[in-house]
Order: C-alpha cells, then sequence, then structure tokens
C-alpha cells in the first residue's frame, strides 16, 4: 500500500518552548539541502528540535516522516535493521538490509530523522550516503554530537537558550529559558509562576546552566525541596567545586555533569543503586524486567516499584503508557552516566548476565505460551521489548554461540511476526557458524532457520538447513525436529508445484507432531495439507484437514494459525462456489492478521477476496483490491511470498478484471485502491466504512475516549492549558498531561489543535454545539 504509516514521530509529552529562529532556519536549509545534521552537546535539545521540525514538515513529505532511535543500538552493523524496523518495512526477501532500504525508498518522498548517530557515525554517513544516492526525493535530518563528514550534508550548531541579552541580565520579557524553567517548574509545584519579584533569580539560574535544556529541566524538579534563590545559591557553590577539580572539559559538559551529580547525590542510596543496573537496558523496560534483573544485593523486590517512583518523580526515569502497560526509560545522558556507575561498582557483568537470562528466560516462556490465548498479547510485548532482546542476544553469543542460538530459535514467531527475518536469520547463521557437534540445539536453529529462509523465498538455502537438521533429528531421535523438516519440505515442495510429494511431507509431520505432544505444529501441518490436496481438487480431503486444524486451535484458545486454516479452508469453498462462506472466513481471517500486523496474511486474504469480487463479476472492486495488493506485494517483496501455488489464482483473477473493465477503466480501480492507507484497505476488504469516515451521529458508533478524556478534550477546545484545566478538574497538572498524552494517542493526532478540531466536528455531526470557545 502506497501509505500505510504516514507518521513515525512521537506524540510531544511536554509543550516545546521557544527555538522559533531554530525552527525556521532548520526549514530553510531542509528546503535547500538532502542532509541537513544538528549538532551540540548532550542536552542541548537536538532531538526536541528535530522532532519540532520534523512535525512542521510533515505535510511536505507524503510518504511519511519517520523517527529512527540510534540511542538503542548496540551493535553498529545493525544500524539498517534498526532503520527498517523504524520505518516498519514489511520486507521479506532474502535481499541485504540495505537494499532493502534503498529499494523501498527509491520512489518515495521520505524525511527520516536519524536521532543520536555519534557512537554509529561511520555506518550513519555510509548508509546516510547510500539511502541519498538512490533516492531522489528522500530527505534525511540527523542529530549528533558530531557531523556525519558526507559531501551532501549541511550542519546546523544548535544553540543554548540563551539569546545575547540574557548573557548580560537582559530586560524583559523573559527569555525562552526562563520560560521552559517556568513550565517544567509548574508541573512539580503547582502554583509556581515567573513573577518581577523572582525572575531575574530565574534567568540567573538559567544562565548558570548554560541555558542547556536538559540542564534546565532537571534544576526545575529540585524545586519541589528548594526556594529559587536556595536553588541558584547551590549551583553556584557545586559549579565553583566542579570548575576547581576540572579545567579540560568544556563549560557546558561541566554544567550537565555537575547537574546530574547533584540529582544523583539527591537520590537515596538504594535509587542510585537502581538508576546504575537500569542502564543496562536498552530502549524501555517495564516493572517485572525491572524486579528481576535489578532486584538483590542491596534492593529487595518489594523496594522495586518504590524506587522507580522515586526516580520518576525526580526526572531520572521517564514512564511511557504502552498498549502493554507503562514502560520506563532513560534518557541516553541519564543513561550513560549510570552506565558509568556501574562499571565503577564492580557490577556490570553481574547485571549484564542478569539481563542476558531475563530476557533468555522471557523468549523461552513466550515460545511455550504462544500456541494459546496469550498469543497477541506476548507478541505485543516482543515487539516492544525488540531493543532488549538484540542486545541479549549479543551478550548470549558473547559468552558462548549456543546461547544465542537457542535464544534466537526461542524468538521464531518473533522473527516473523515483528517482520525481523533478515535480522532473525543473521542471528542463527551467525551463532550456527561458531558451533558444531550433535545437539537439539542446533538441530532446532537448524530448521528454524530454514523456516525463514523459506519465508524469503530462499528455497535452496532452506533445503539444505533442512537436510541438516533431518541428519542431526535421526541421529539423535528427535521426533519434534523431524515433523518441523517434514512440515517445512512440504512446504518447499509446493513452492515447486509438486503437491503430491508434499501431502508425503505433511502427513509424516502430523504423525511426528502427534506423537511430539505439539499442536502448534500439528496444526501448520494440517493447515498446508489442506492446501495440497485443494491444489490437487481434492475437496473432501483439503475441507477436513482445514477443519481438523481449526478444531485443534479452538481448543487451545489460539488464534493466528487458526487465521491461516480458515483462510485454507476458505479457499476451497471458493473453489466450490460457496462464496459466502468464503467471504466470512477471508474476512475473519483478515481481522486477525491485522490486529497481529501479518502483511503476508492480509495479502492472501484480500487476495482471495478479490478472487471473490471477479468471480461475483463485481469486477470495479476485483480492480481496486488488486490495486490495495500491487503496492502491498511490492513492500514484501514479492507476489504471494510463501504462497506461491496460489499464483495462477491471481493472475487469472487478473486477466479477467482487466478484460471485462477494459484497460482504461482496470488502471483507474487498481489506482483507487493503490491511493488507500493501510487502515482504509482493510475496511475496503472487509466491507466497511473506513474509520475516519465514521459519524458520530450513526447509531453504533462510539467515541474511543473514556468519559473523563471527552471531558478533558472539550476543555482543550476550549483553549485551555493543561494547568488550567487540572485546576477546573480540581486533579493535578501531571494527570491532566497524561489524559492529554491518551487522547492523542488513542486519536492518533499529535497536536492539541487536532483534538480541538475533532471535537468540533463531532458536536457538528451530533447536532450538538461546539464546545464554549471552540471554533470550527
Amino acid at each position: 500500500m502506497a501509505h500505510t504509516y504516514t507518521d513515525g514521530l512521537p506524540a510531544e509529552l511536554t509543550s516545546f518552548i521557544g527555538r522559533r529562529h531554530e525552527v525556521a532556519t532548520v526549514k530553510r536549509l531542509m528546503a535547500d539541502a538532502r542532509m541537513v545534521t544538528l549538532t551540540g552537546p548532550g542536552g542541548v535539545g537536538k532531538t526536541r528540535l528535530a522532532l519540532r521540525v520534523a512535525a512542521d514538515l510533515r505535510r511536505a513529505f507524503p510518504d511519511g516522516v519517520w523517527l529512527v532511535e540510534l540511542a538503542e543500538l548496540n551493535n553498529p552493523a545493525l544500524l539498517p535493521q534498526a532503520v527498517i524496523g523504524a520505518l516498519k518495512i514489511q520486507d521479506h526477501s532474502p535481499h541485504p538490509p540495505i537494499q532493502v532500504l534503498t529499494d523501498h525508498l527509491r520512489e518515495q518522498r521520505a524525511l527520516v530523522l536519524l536521532d543520536s548517530c555519534e557512537h554509529v557515525l561511520n555506518e550513519s554517513a555510509m548508509m546516510a550516503q547510500a539511502l541519498l544516492s538512490s533516492a531522489p526525493e528522500l530527505r534525511i535530518l540527523a542529530t549528533s554530537r558530531q557531523l556525519l563528514g558526507i559531501t551532501s550534508e549541511h550542519a546546523f550548531a544548535v544553540p543554548t537558550l540563551l539569546g545575547p541579552d540574557a548573557q548580560h541580565g537582559g530586560p524583559y520579557p523573559m527569555s525562552d529559558a526562563a520560560r521552559l524553567f517556568a513550565d517544567r517548574a509548574e508541573a512539580v509545584l503547582p502554583g509556581f509562576t515567573v513573577t518581577n519579584e523572582n525572575q531575574d533569580i530565574v534567568e540567573r539560574i538559567c544562565r548558570r546552566l548554560d541555558g542547556l535544556p536538559l540542564g534546565i529541566e532537571l534544576a526545575a524538579v529540585l524545586l519541589r525541596a528548594l526556594s529559587v534563590h536556595q536553588l541558584l545559591d547551590r549551583l553556584d557553590d557545586r559549579f565553583r567545586l566542579l570548575t576547581a577539580r576540572s579545567t579540560v572539559a568544556a563549560p557546558r559538559h561541566r554544567t550537565l555533569r555537575a547537574l546530574i551529580d547533584w540529582s544523583h547525590e539527591l537520590c537515596t542510596e538504594k535509587e542510585r543503586l537502581l538508576w546504575a543496573r537500569i542502564s543496562v537496558f536498552r530502549g524501555s523496560l517495564d516493572l517485572e524486567a525491572a524486579e528481576a534483573v535489578c532486584a538483590g544485593d542491596g534492593i529487595t523486590r518489594d523496594e522495586i516499584v518504590g524506587l522507580v517512583v522515586g526516580l520518576t518523580e525526580k526526572s531520572v526515569l521517564i514512564g511511557e503508557e504502552h498498549p502493554c502497560g507503562v514502560r520506563y526509560r532513560l534518557l541516553d545522558t541519564i543513561r550513560q552516566y549510570g552506565r558509568e556507575r556501574l562499571m565503577a561498582s564492580g557490577q556490570e557483568e553481574q547485571l549484564k548476565r542478569r539481563y542476558r537470562d531475563y530476557y533468555r528466560e522471557l523468549s523461552r516462556e513466550a515460545r511455550a505460551q504462544l500456541f494459546g490465548p496469550a498469543q497477541v498479547k506476548l507478541l505485543n510485548r516482543l515487539r516492544v521489548e525488540h531493543p532488549n532482546l538484540r542486545t541479549a542476544l549479543e551478550y548470549c553469543h558473547d559468552e558462548h554461540a549456543g546461547l544465542c542460538i537457542d535464544m534466537a530459535s526461542d524468538l521464531l514467531y518473533h522473527w516473523i511476526a515483528g517482520s525481523h527475518l533478515g535480522e532473525g536469520r543473521d542471528w542463527l547463521e551467525r551463532g550456527l557458524a561458531d558451533t558444531a557437534g550433535l545437539c537439539e540445539v542446533r538441530a532446532r536453529a537448524l530448521w528454524a532457520c530454514g523456516r525463514l529462509a523459506i519465508i524469503q523465498g530462499d528455497q535452496a538455502s532452506a533445503a539444505e538447513l533442512l537436510a541438516e537438521s533431518r541428519a542431526l533429528g535421526e541421529q539423535l531421535g528427535l521426533e519434534p525436529v523431524l515433523g518441523y523438516v517434514a512440515l517445512y519440505s512440504g512446504m518447499i515442495a509446493m513452492q515447486v508445484g509438486d503437491a503430491a510429494s508434499a501431502i508425503g511431507y505433511f502427513e509424516d509431520a502430523v504423525a511426528r507432531h502427534r506423537v511430539a505432544a505439539d499442536p502448534a505444529g500439528e496444526v501448520q501441518a494440517l493447515t498446508w495439507l489442506s492446501f495440497a490436496h485443494s491444489l490437487l481438487g481434492d475437496s473432501e480431503r483439503a475441507v477436513a484437514a482445514a477443519e481438523e486444524s481449526i478444531a485443534v486451535c479452538d481448543a487451545h484458545g489460539e488464534s493466528w494459525h487458526k487465521a491461516y486454516a480458515m483462510t485454507a479452508l476458505g479457499i476451497e469453498f471458493w473453489r466450490q462456489g460457496d462464496t459466502r462462506r468464503a467471504t466470512a472466513l477471508e474476512q475473519q481471517s483478515l481481522r486477525v492478521f491485522h490486529a497481529l500486523d501479518d502483511s503476508v496474511g492480509v495479502g492472501v486474504n484480500v487476495e482471495v477476496l478479490a478472487w471473490i469480487a471477479s468471480s461475483e463479476r463485481e469486477f470495479t472492486r476485483a480492480g481496486e483490491l488488486l490495486g490495495i495488493l500491487r503496492d502491498l506485494w511490492e513492500s514484501i517483496g514479492a507476489p504471494l511470498l510463501g504462497f506461491g501455488h496460489l499464483i495462477r489464482y491471481h493472475d487469472e483473477c487478473e486477466a479477467g478484471t482487466r478484460l471485462a473493465l477494459g484497460e482504461p477503466a482496470f488502471q483507474a480501480a487498481v489506482e483507487r485502491g493503490a491511493r488507500l492507507s493501510r487502515e482504509q484497505a482493510v475496511a475496503y476488504a472487509l466491507m466497511e466504512e473506513a474509520p475516519s469516515r465514521r459519524r458520530s451521529g450513526e447509531a453504533g458508533w462510539r467515541s474511543p475516549l473514556t468519559e473523563r478524556e471527552m471531558e478533558i478534550a472539550r476543555l482543550i477546545a476550549q483553549g485551555m492549558s493543561n494547568k488550567e484545566i487540572a485546576s477546573a478538574l480540581v486533579i493535578a497538572q501531571r494527570t491532566a498531561e497524561g489524559h492529554t498524552q491518551h487522547i492523542l494517542r488513542k486519536l492518533g493526532f499529535k497536536s492539541r489543535a487536532q483534538i480541538a478540531g475533532w471535537v468540533v466536528e463531532q458536536a457538528r455531526l451530533s447536532g450538538e454545539e461546539p464546545p464554549g470557545g471552540a471554533r470550527a
């Protein structure tokens, strides 16, 4: 689909203060240059400025504006895979990651924001050069502590928030630095305002902090315990001591270091210990992970919750709402500080082992529970844990390659569902190359790697991997291994059109998986047995195998494999002419695949619905569905990848639809389908109205917001700030901010203005008066 995801930027959780001149300057640079790099020291606000510029330029890039957070990347070699993940590219081909990127972006008008390049500088430079050379409409906005050094790069040094007037005490109005201090102070000390009496003190505090936004935000938190006068006095004392100790570091570096030192000293001993231990995580973590990895040796498990709350209140940890619960992260500068403390404590290796073992166990548990009702929840959990899983795999491989392939095999479903096929295969191949001998772990890794190769269309490599796995399975008497080897060998036979041989493999796989009591393997073999019988025209056996697969799935509360079984059954009903039952089955599976973000599954369902439409002489709909498929299969890498035996049905549908409509009408229908977003495409395939066209006055319409969120949305539409909303509803300002964040996420918006517009539109459609003060 042309614009499956057109917005890869996070919502702003706090207000953006000042920087009007800088925003305008960077936007002008972006208009003239294909790559702009924002440079400056840690804490100067490079990321926040880049995000604001990218948000302002969103309309200029119809193919999306994408944030790639590189601070969480531990291995520079995985940079292309990190970008693929951030751009949500679901390519299933065996091509090198950099080729996947260049092919995807070649004709796109998109903006990619590479954030925090300094620790992967050379790799970022090479990748940026390759992408810009192959994609003429691409623009890159980077942030780094130093330039990348490529020929097309334009630089912008991000200044602090201090203007020239502020350097000398300056007249009123307030500087941007003081406005930022006031805004953040209000969040921790309700009622705080900058007055004529305290403005000079606030400005002096900001100057003492060199106008560094991170420093200002950390200092504002201290107003919980200090007055502004006390804060200024203690800053002066602290910086005099630091300057006396160090004459080497740059002044701004000394300023930030001193402030983080101070924040560290204000923590309790156990909070400091937790800060250091949490620095071992990449990306984000949840409370369960903190308890498992960080408890012990001075911190009990029961104390973790209170310590996390304490670090969050001190702005060391940042809490974020995710669909799978609250997660916490450290800003990169804060994480680096914590890591230094961890290394100095002598506990780094111990924490790395705990961290590695936690994610090994999480992967093992996920594999054990994935065939059941917890499937969707587990897959979503693994998605958000991807940076941590990647780092844990590095630690596994550093100790022993066998640990790496064991964990990578446990994550097979994650590699497939999360569209990390290339990365998963890389981990397995890397570990297999460094291990040898007769063992079940190696045999399992071989068939897991073979499965990924099959999905990527690399049948030759898959056959070699499966052959070695089979040999190990036979030598060691491993029924589960031989069951999966038979299953995947049958899939290879299907790809070359040998359905008769495939049936033998699938029947063998069913028998072996039943002996091994492995329902996941059994249902996959039954589903593919249905596909094979269908291909040979044996309807009775095709229906029986698919229905048996569905029954096993139902007995275990499983949905993903069941959706594939329903897809197979729907195809057979369509072949029999029962388009009503076929449509119901394909649409039911489509809902599952869409919820799991399984693009291949979505594609197969849309294929069958196009064939049904053509069979029922609904040729315009068939053409539009084919348009959806055109861009979907291009984004994945090949049509019906892994389901090559169905291509003849696609070709027959396309030829028949083209003939019935005539070339001009056919092309017009295809273009209409190709223009749909993913959400619109799925809604159209389901014969439902696209969500964006829902009307609040229609029967059955429900607002996505809770009653309290609707109340806050209406106040936002009246132009109220979070502080004013908190006062009106008698709630904490942080609570108001949290509700606003939830509203933005639920509605898919990035600004309060969008919320206000939505509220006015809902009022108009339902015949109500818009909230007082709200403007249409």
